[in-house]
C-alpha cells in the first residue's frame, strides 16, 4: 500500500484514465479503492454509512494463512504479508501470535479431519505443526489439553484490530485520490456501469467499472440491478472478556468456538445462527445462548470465566460451495463478496485482486468465478469455519 505496501499489484500507470466508483467501505472495499488509486485510477467509493460499520467493524481480527486448499493459501500469505507491512500505519497494529485448531478425544472424524488439513496445509508449504495433546500442553500451559486428540498449531499467524485497519487503508487511500464518500447510499446499474447516490437521485454517475463490496447488502445492490447471486447474510457472534489472557489463538472444533487474545483480556466468538437474516433488520445484540455457551467453552478450554465487557452480532455471507464470488457479474461490473466469515482476514489480497481485475491485469481466481453459478441456488447455510470429515462437514481453514 502506497507509503507501506511498495509491492501492491498494479503500476503506477495501469489505471491512467480509468473512472472506478468501488461500493462499500469495509476491509475489502478501501483495499481496492487504494489499490486502484495507487495505480492512477479515479476512484470514488461509496460508503451508505460510516467506514467499517458493516461486518468489518465486527469482525474477530483473527489472521492466518493455514488453508488446506491451494487458492486459499496463497491468498492468506499475501494478505497477512500485506497487513504486516501496513502494521505501524496511523493506529493499526499487527500481533504475532500462534494458532490453533484441535478436536477433542472421541471425535475421531473430527480429529482425522484436523490432521488431515494440517497435512493438506504443509503441501501448501504452509506452516502447520501436527501435535498431540500433551505436546500442546508442553507449549501453551494455559490451555486444557488432556482432553485433545490432536491440533494443528499455525505459527504465521496474528491478530489486529480490524476497524484501525479499514482507517488507516482508506487514509491511504485519500492520500492516493481516491473519493471516501460516507453517508452515501446507492443504487448500481449495469448499462452502462455507474450509481446512483440517493441524495443525488435520480441522476446516474456513469464509470467504467463498479466494484461491489458492500458485505451483506451485495446480494439485493446487485438483485436492484438485475444481477442474481446466490448469497446469504447470516448472523455470527462474539464478546470482549476485561480479564486477562495470554495463551494463542484457539478454535475448538469440537465445540465450534474460538479465541484471541485482546487489548481488553480477550476476544471469543462464532456462535453462528444459520438462518438468512435481513441485512437491513437484524438483531445486532448476542444471544444469551451464545454467551453461556461461550462462557462454557472459556472456563473449560482456557481456564477463564468471561467478564463480559461487550457482546455483539455481526454478519457474514455464504454461497452454495463456501468459496466467495469475485469477479465480474456483467461487462464492467465486479463483486466481492461471500467469503463464509473469512472475509477480514483475506481483504488485503481480494481487494487487490479485484482492483487488479478492473484494470485488466489480471484473470479470475479459479473457483471463485461468479458466473459458476445461476445465481437462483438453493442451499443450506454451514459454518465458516467448521472442519470438514467424512460424513460432510465443511473446513473452510
Amino acid at each position: 500500500m502506497a507509503g507501506s505496501d511498495p509491492a501492491a499489484g498494479a503500476g503506477s500507470a495501469a489505471g491512467d484514465g480509468v473512472r472506478v466508483a468501488v461500493v462499500g467501505g469495509g476491509a475489502v472495499g478501501v483495499t481496492a479503492a487504494h489499490d486502484l488509486a495507487a495505480a492512477g485510477a479515479d476512484v470514488t467509493l461509496f460508503e451508505k454509512g460510516d467506514l467499517a460499520s458493516g461486518s468489518s467493524g465486527r469482525a474477530a481480527g483473527v489472521l492466518y494463512d493455514a488453508y488446506a486448499e491451494d487458492v486459499d493459501a496463497e491468498l492468506g500469505a499475501r494478505a497477512l504479508e500485506r497487513f504486516r507491512k501496513l502494521s505501524g500505519t496511523g493506529e493499526f497494529e499487527f500481533t504475532e501470535c500462534p494458532y490453533v485448531m484441535l478436536a477433542r478425544e472421541g471425535d475421531d472424524d473430527l480429529a482425522e479431519a484436523v490432521a488431515g488439513a494440517a497435512e493438506r496445509m504443509r503441501v501448501h508449504d504452509r506452516d502447520v505443526e501436527t501435535v498431540d495433546g500433551d505436546a500442546l500442553g508442553d507449549r501453551f500451559p494455559s490451555l486444557r489439553t488432556d482432553d485433545v486428540a490432536v491440533a494443528a498449531v499455525a505459527r504465521n499467524a496474528g491478530w489486529v484490530d480490524p476497524g484501525s485497519y479499514v482507517a488507516a487503508v482508506a487514509d491511504l487511500a485519500a492520500s492516493a485520490g481516491a473519493e471516501i464518500r460516507t453517508d452515501s447510499a446507492v443504487a448500481v446499474s449495469t448499462t452502462p456501469p455507474g450509481v446512483t447516490v440517493a441524495s443525488e437521485a435520480p441522476v446516474t454517475r456513469r464509470f467504467d467499472a463498479v466494484v461491489v463490496a458492500a458485505g451483506a447488502h451485495t446480494k439485493r445492490l446487485l438483485a436492484d440491478a438485475g444481477i442474481a447471486v446466490p448469497l446469504k447474510p447470516y448472523r455470527v457472534q462474539a464478546l470482549v472478556s476485561a480479564r486477562g489472557y495470554d495463551g494463542p489463538m484457539w478454535y475448538d472444533a469440537s465445540a465450534g468456538a474460538y479465541a484471541r487474545p485482546h487489548p481488553a483480556g480477550l476476544l471469543a466468538g462464532d456462535g453462528t445462527v444459520p438462518v438468512e437474516a435481513d441485512p437491513d433488520e437484524w438483531d445486532l445484540e448476542a444471544d444469551d445462548w451464545f454467551l453461556a455457551d461461550a462462557g462454557e467453552v472459556l472456563r473449560d478450554r482456557a481456564g477463564h470465566d468471561p467478564d463480559v465487557e461487550r457482546a455483539w452480532a455481526g454478519l457474514c455471507t455464504a454461497t452454495p460451495d463456501g468459496d466467495p464470488l469475485l469477479g465480474a457479474v456483467a461487462d464492467g461490473v465486479f463483486v466481492a463478496a461471500g467469503w463464509q466469515g473469512h472475509g477480514f482476514m483475506r481483504a488485503p489480497a481480494t481487494g487487490e485482486v479485484v482492483a487488479r481485475q478492473v484494470l485488466g491485469e489480471r484473470e479470475g481466481v479459479p473457483g471463485f468465478d461468479p458466473g459458476r453459478f445461476d445465481g437462483d441456488e438453493a442451499f443450506e447455510i454451514s459454518e465458516g469455519m467448521a472442519v470438514e470429515t467424512d460424513d460432510g462437514a465443511e473446513n473452510r481453514d
